[in-house]
């Protein structure tokens, strides 16, 4: 059974960072699936934030937050991780784990305020 839990979230100030984790079961982690990020704003529709390959070889981003989240996965730890940088009141969302198409995690909470 995959069971992704994802943890890391909490309230920072804009400007500052936060490392969201994933930690994931029930699967290979090293080749059966992509990993991505989603997030979730209130009253907003879910979207993609960051994606990473099965291999770990390539990786895409929004818009919004290239040059400030990084993704990357342990693949040891079976866990991916999300470095958010130069956080911003807008990066404001329940954050979301995903691998592959259609495994979700719960989410976990990240508030940007001063």
């Amino acid at each position: 059974q995959v069971q992704l839990v994802e943890s890391g979230g909490g309230l920072v100030q804009p400007g500052g960072s936060l490392r969201l984790s994933c930690a994931a079961s029930g699967f290979t982690f090293t080749t059966h699936y992509a990993m991505s990020w989603f997030r979730q704003a209130p009253g907003k529709e879910r979207e993609l934030v960051a994606a990473i390959t099965s291999g770990g070889g390539s990786t895409n981003y929004a818009d919004s937050v290239k040059g400030r989240f990084t993704i990357s996965r342990g693949n040891v730890q079976n866990t991916v991780f999300l470095q958010m940088n130069s956080l911003k009141p807008e990066d404001t969302a329940v954050y979301y784990c995903k691998a592959g198409t259609r495994y979700w995690g719960k989410g976990t909470l990240v508030t940007v305020s001063s």
